[in-house]
């Protein structure tokens, strides 16, 4: 039981490790004024940098386990379709984030 958890967890450690190296480059960014009411928001890119580097992260450890000659010892359908779980809801993340201005998230 507990291998048949390690590929799934190895790429969400991957994930977690993408998130706190780019959340800690951007604890000492700057950030910019917020802005205007009714100025355009941020572009889409700009924003959650780790958020886009774990779905990079996820996406090229789905595409190494794909492309790999072996099946990691049986886990690799199990990592693939967890991989693609996590893409998933990191873009609903980010799309939820995106429809609404910065600083303006709602508790559910």
């Amino acid at each position: 039981m507990k291998t048949r958890l390690l590929l799934p967890c190895a790429a969400c450690l991957l994930g977690l490790a993408a998130l706190s190296n780019t959340a800690r480059a951007q604890a000492t960014a700057t950030t910019p004024p917020p802005a205007a009411p009714g100025a355009p928001h941020t572009p889409v890119r700009n924003r959650h940098p780790a958020i886009h580097s774990a779905i990079g992260a996820l996406e090229r450890a789905k595409a190494e386990m794909q492309a790999a000659a072996h099946d990691y010892g049986g886990h690799r359908v199990e990592a693939i379709a967890a991989c693609d779980a996590a893409i998933a809801q990191l873009r609903l993340a980010l799309q939820y984030a995106n429809q609404a201005p910065p600083g303006a998230h709602p508790t559910p």
